[in-house]
C-alpha cells in the first residue's frame, strides 16, 4: 500500500496553500487533519493491527552481551 504523493501534494500545496517545505515536514496524521480527514481518520492501533506488525517485524533474541540479553531470571540456575 502506498501513498498517491502527487494527489497529496496537490491537495496540500495547491489546495491548502502549504509551502513545499511545510508539506514535507508534516506527519501523515497532521496531513490528514489538514486535508479534512479529522480524528475519525486516525485510529489507534488495535489488537489485530498490533499482531500484524508483530508477525511482520518479529523480535530477535538479544545477544547475551546486550542490555537485557542472556538468560532471564527464571531461566538462571540457582546455586
Amino acid at each position: 500500500m502506498g501513498f498517491d504523493w502527487g494527489a497529496l501534494m496537490r491537495a496540500g500545496i495547491a489546495g491548502r496553500g502549504l509551502a513545499p517545505e511545510a508539506f514535507w515536514r508534516l506527519t501523515p496524521a497532521e496531513l490528514m487533519l489538514i486535508l479534512g480527514g479529522g480524528a475519525a481518520a486516525i485510529r489507534p492501533l488495535d489488537r489485530p493491527g498490533f499482531e500484524a506488525l508483530r508477525a511482520r517485524f518479529p523480535d530477535a533474541e538479544a545477544p547475551p552481551s546486550a542490555p537485557g540479553g542472556g538468560p532471564q531470571p527464571e531461566e538462571r540456575k540457582r546455586t
